[in-house]
């Protein structure tokens, strides 16, 4: 009677075991068509808004979020942007950076990507808007992925001086280990038209934006810092930081046109208001 129990209770666990594998399976296993997933990557308290607006709000206090995204696609996987980094986490007061921002990490993002069954060394290609703190964070967690930047941005980020651009290599330092495709203008990552990088300079040297064309939802453009919340949007400013102001009053406005010409919507990947009405991971657009 025991050897029997015994091979009962192995039957279970065989049968349990399989149950998972299968599961685990069904959600890794390429859709049928686009999925985008949308992720809290962190949040920002900014101490003095007349950074992003100069001349405006001297003292004023504006929360922003930080948003990633993964674009899952019949031919392979695109992370967009990786957020503060996930050790920020462990510091739930969060941290201050520059005197001016107080950044926070409520959530891993390693935690939510394993949620929705995709390990992130996975990940096929890491698409970076932009190399600023914020937005690659956590990009140590794409080891194999082939890192998709402007030609430009990688030169200043990866060259002799790149404080001079407002970047820090202690932020990106793993980065030097991914392969690399650094492009020269758009890029469409599948082959298809509907994942397309913008190259859309001004807030940096090489600057770049994502273009993602739905079936379902519709047109999106994930705005990189392009703007950083919905107001310097529709009055255009551009903060005291960016690289050209010129070029990037110029790419604000082709982008609107853009935007007009495709039927599409613009996700501003720091506009806090805007982002609570956006489903996140586990949810996805399709």
């Amino acid at each position: 009677m025991q050897n029997h129990g015994n091979l009962f209770r192995i039957f279970l666990t065989t049968i349990l075991v399989l149950a998972l594998s299968a599961c685990a399976t069904e959600r890794t296993a390429p859709p049928s068509g686009l999925h985008l997933y949308v992720f809290n990557c962190g949040t920002i308290d900014v101490l003095d808004l007349s950074v992003f607006q100069p001349g405006i709000g001297k003292g004023d206090h504006k929360k922003l979020t930080d948003s990633c995204y993964l674009v899952v696609h019949p031919k392979g996987t695109l992370m967009w942007d990786a957020g503060l980094p996930d050790a920020l986490a462990q510091t739930p007061e969060g941290k201050t950076m520059m005197d001016t921002f107080v950044i926070k990490m409520p959530k891993t993002l390693a935690s939510q990507l394993k949620e929705i069954g995709y390990a992130p060394e996975s990940i096929k290609n890491l698409g970076i808007s932009h190399m600023h703190f914020d937005h690659v964070g956590n990009a140590d967690l794409f080891p194999h992925a082939t890192l998709l930047m402007q030609k430009e941005e990688y030169d200043a980020a990866f060259g002799p001086e790149p404080a001079k651009y407002g970047f820090d290599p202690a932020t990106y330092s793993t980065m030097h280990s991914n392969p690399v495709k650094t492009l020269e203008g758009d890029y469409d990552v599948f082959g298809d038209g509907a994942v397309v990088i913008k190259r859309m300079l001004g807030h940096t040297p090489g600057h770049q934006a994502l273009y993602v064309k739905l079936p379902k939802t519709g047109n999106i453009l994930l705005s990189g810092d392009l703007v950083h919340y919905t107001d310097n949007w529709v009055n255009k400013r551009v903060p005291s930081f960016n690289f050209d102001k010129e070029q990037s009053i110029k790419t604000m406005e082709e982008t609107e046109q853009f935007l007009k010409a495709n039927h599409a919507v613009l996700w501003i990947q720091h506009d806090l208001e805007q982002n609570a009405g956006i489903k996140h991971a586990p949810a996805y657009y399709d």
